[in-house]
């Protein structure tokens, strides 16, 4: 399979932001990220175990800068150039206009998408 990004189908967006996601993959999720600056994820995140994601996310940076904050209080900063593992029980705020890639199980992820779109229903 091979696909162009401006084809992979849109499943968030908002100003400054944009979330895109092929359908089936199998058991794990692909999205290409598009995040401003200050995105910080800790308020969606509210609602779920220690209001931390609990989903492990594998990834590589494209562009900019963004941290991942464990629920032990451990940070990790990632930049462009880097792969990562973000291990599960974490946050993460973007220090800089950020492009990303990354690879999550669908069942833990689908999760925590219900959970970030009720917090943003919440929030409208």
């Amino acid at each position: 399979m091979k696909m162009k990004k401006e084809d992979i189908p849109v499943v968030m967006q908002a100003p400054g932001m944009i979330m895109r996601s092929p359908a089936g993959l199998g058991s794990m999720t692909v999205v290409f990220h598009e995040l401003p600056k200050g995105t910080d994820f800790t308020p969606l995140l509210k609602g779920l175990n220690n209001n931390n994601c609990h989903c492990p996310h594998w990834g590589y940076i494209f562009e900019g800068t963004f941290r991942f904050i464990y629920d032990d209080g451990t940070q990790e900063l990632f930049e462009a150039g880097d792969v990562f593992y973000a291990q599960p029980g974490h946050t993460a705020i973007v220090d800089k206009d950020l492009k990303f890639i990354d690879f999550s199980p669908t069942k833990e992820l689908a999760q925590v998408m219900s959970n970030v779109g009720k917090v943003m229903a919440e929030m409208a």
